[in-house]
């Protein structure tokens, strides 16, 4: 009871402060791995009983010392994806509050950021994003039948591949968008997109297509009820088609582009004339890599280059944000530029940093943990809710 009191209380804390949460990862040894030819026989990074703390190996060191790292939550390898999102389900609860909520992953190629936010398959396996929408359809219907509450759901796919913007839902083997009835698509090409601000100064990207999720339970769909979740599931089928991957040294099935599943939400209460107005933005970027062990040329190097000045540009924002300085430089790139509103101090925020066991990813590792405490000690200011009276 104490532990719970006592992580409660440091979660209000953090809330209060606006603190970016950030919570580790590390992935289980892999068949890539050649642990055989390594002859390595323990992960490098050892995770503390508390949950919350984590030794890694020095590769400076000779005699074998370990660095330790403090964070809000630490998860070993032998976590589960229910266990995982577990842990951010209350995050995501948010975004039905009224809140902005940006959930995103950070960390080298081939660490396992894709299977934590997207996983696979409909089951165990799901990764965070699925189980995100699961969990809101099912409270807004909730919501629906117990307190008079309408709901009003749209979802978008966006990738940032090269710097440039690609809507995820316009499906490569067909050249067709889904409409905002998921299973009939309408005629339509990849056109160029641009973030742009609405009237209310909200960022929005132009061009992007918006399907309409059912969120009453079933809908008629040309003679079939579907549910909301079938619409979503078809949809990450649909935008999984639709990524630039590509295999590497290190990765064989490497994400070539950063992608952020966006999804808005428009709520009434029908009784009282509360509106709320929520969205929940949940990104998988892509990973930085190394090029002397990625060992790409051509179009998959000037793919990394991108990826790893985007990421540049991520962590010049980070620091930014942590130095308190007057000017943020959100416009050097197009990922922090579309999640400018998120880490603005309007909304939460929560890091995943993905790690590698191998002896070969200690450096990069080591990266994407200090990178991870700079995060970590920003202060966004508390989070505004989007709750008013309509009458």
């Amino acid at each position: 009871e104490g532990e719970i009191l006592r992580r409660k209380m440091h979660n209000r804390i953090q809330e209060l402060r606006g603190n970016i949460r950030v919570f580790v990862r590390t992935r289980p040894f892999l068949p890539g791995d050649n642990i055989e030819q390594t002859q390595q026989t323990q992960s490098t990074i050892e995770v503390q009983p508390d949950g919350e703390g984590l030794r890694i190996l020095d590769p400076r060191s000779s005699s074998q010392n370990k660095l330790h790292f403090q964070f809000d939550k630490v998860f070993p390898p032998s976590s589960a994806q229910e266990d995982v999102f577990a842990e951010v389900s209350d995050f995501v609860q948010s975004a039905l509050d009224g809140y902005n909520v940006c959930l995103f992953s950070y960390g080298q190629t081939g660490s396992g950021k894709t299977h934590t936010m997207q996983g696979s398959g409909n089951n165990q396996m799901r990764g965070i994003i699925p189980r995100a929408v699961e969990q809101i359809l099912t409270t807004a219907r909730s919501l629906r039948e117990h307190q008079n509450w309408v709901f009003d759901m749209k979802v978008s796919f966006v990738e940032i591949y090269n710097e440039e913007l690609r809507d995820l839902l316009l499906d490569k083997s067909t050249n067709s968008t889904l409409s905002s009835s998921f299973n009939r698509p309408g005629s339509a090409s990849q056109k160029k997109l641009s973030i742009k601000r609405n009237q209310d100064k909200k960022l929005y990207v132009d061009g992007l297509s918006q399907i309409s999720i059912d969120t009453t339970g079933e809908q008629e769909e040309e003679g079939e009820h579907t549910t909301g979740m079938q619409q979503l599931e078809h949809i990450f089928q649909v935008a999984a088609r639709s990524r630039s991957v590509a295999s590497t040294k290190m990765n064989a099935q490497s994400s070539r582009s950063h992608s952020v599943f966006m999804l808005h939400l428009h709520g009434r209460n029908q009784e009282n004339g509360i509106v709320m107005n929520g969205s929940l933005n949940l990104c998988d970027l892509a990973g930085s890599e190394r090029l002397d062990r990625s060992q790409v040329t051509g179009k998959r190097l000037r793919e990394t280059q991108a990826i790893n000045k985007s990421l540049s540009c991520l962590s010049d924002v980070f620091t930014s944000l942590s130095e308190k300085n007057s000017h943020t430089p959100f416009r050097n790139s197009k990922l922090t530029y579309l999640l400018q509103d998120c880490l603005s101090g309007d909304g939460k925020a929560l890091m995943f940093v993905n790690l590698s066991p191998t002896v070969e990813s200690t450096n990069e590792s080591l990266c994407s943990l200090r990178f991870a405490q700079r995060v970590n000690a920003v202060e966004l200011g508390k989070a505004k809710k989007h709750v008013h009276h309509a009458f």
